[in-house]
């Protein structure tokens, strides 16, 4: 939503300033500048990635769009999820788990937090760890550091995206600059002919520098850093299922485990001491 806004925000500020100096909207319709340094741009993209970071990119820019996907409910759903599994393997046993991570959609436990469960990569990845905890992976440092190991490849799969946006935020001044340099040399070959239309060349030249920069740091550059807070979010997600996973297997009750999965949220998502109290009080035994 915000980037939406943000958006609309440089385009009226920008254009609506140059129309109230008496500027002439129609001189920056340079459509073939346009191709020059977009398509150069998305060209250097494709050269400069591998195939996978190119179609975690498109995929990326909606959820840019969308904005982070957790919010205080949806950690709700998690530590209350992780509750009710770590109640569950200290009444009975870890064995008493593998139903439910083995088939987490058919689980009674999983389905009680659609939020959780339609997050793939999220069930994905408590499962396989909590299946280590069932065949006898008992050892808080060991799995502690296997925890580590996935959630840094996770953040560095994420982080490959904005970096690959940002490459190109940085080169669109200087592909801007080689679209002006072109208008140029297109200007020089008419030098013969009278001011005004000598003034409209020059003009439309140096429009390919003012969208390179334009779109570089109005948008492109923006929607790289959008794409950096969304990725930490992810990452404090996994950190979350992390701490509270190593709380439980230090031998903590089940209400302390979450408490320290709590503990590892932002402010502004992290549900109160209270809050979460209520909410485990509440789910079925």
């Amino acid at each position: 939503m915000f980037i939406i806004v943000g958006a609309i925000a440089v385009v009226v500020c920008v254009f609506g300033g140059y129309m109230a100096m008496g500027g002439h909207v129609e001189v920056l319709w340079q459509p073939f500048e346009v191709v020059i340094i977009c398509g150069a741009a998305f060209g250097a993209f494709l050269i400069g990635n591998q195939k996978s970071t190119i179609i975690a990119t498109f995929k990326a820019v909606p959820a840019a769009i969308r904005g982070p996907r957790y919010d205080k409910h949806s950690y709700m759903e998690l530590l209350s999820l992780m509750f009710s599994l770590f109640k569950l393997a200290k009444s009975k046993g870890a064995i008493a788990l593998e139903s439910h991570i083995e088939k987490p959609h058919e689980s009674p436990i999983f389905q009680r937090f659609p939020s959780v469960l339609k997050n793939h990569h999220a069930v994905e990845f408590l499962c396989d760890h909590l299946r280590l905890v069932t065949i006898g992976a008992d050892k808080p440092h060991d799995l502690e550091t296997v925890l580590e190991q996935e959630i840094e490849t996770h953040h560095a799969e994420y982080h490959g995206v904005a970096a690959a946006v940002q490459s190109v935020a940085d080169g669109m001044p200087a592909l801007g600059i080689v679209a002006a340099v072109l208008g140029i040399i297109k200007t020089m070959g008419a030098i013969t002919e009278p001011p005004e239309v000598l003034g409209h060349l020059i003009g439309g030249a140096l429009v390919g520098t003012f969208l390179g920069v334009f779109l570089a740091y109005g948008f492109i550059g923006p929607l790289a850093s959008a794409l950096n807070g969304i990725y930490e979010a992810e990452h404090k997600y996994y950190a979350c299922m992390k701490a509270g996973i190593i709380g439980f297997l230090q031998g903590y009750p089940p209400v302390v485990a979450i408490e320290f999965a709590r503990k590892a949220l932002l402010s502004d998502v992290r549900p109160s001491f209270i809050e979460l109290e209520e909410a485990t009080a509440a789910l079925p035994a």
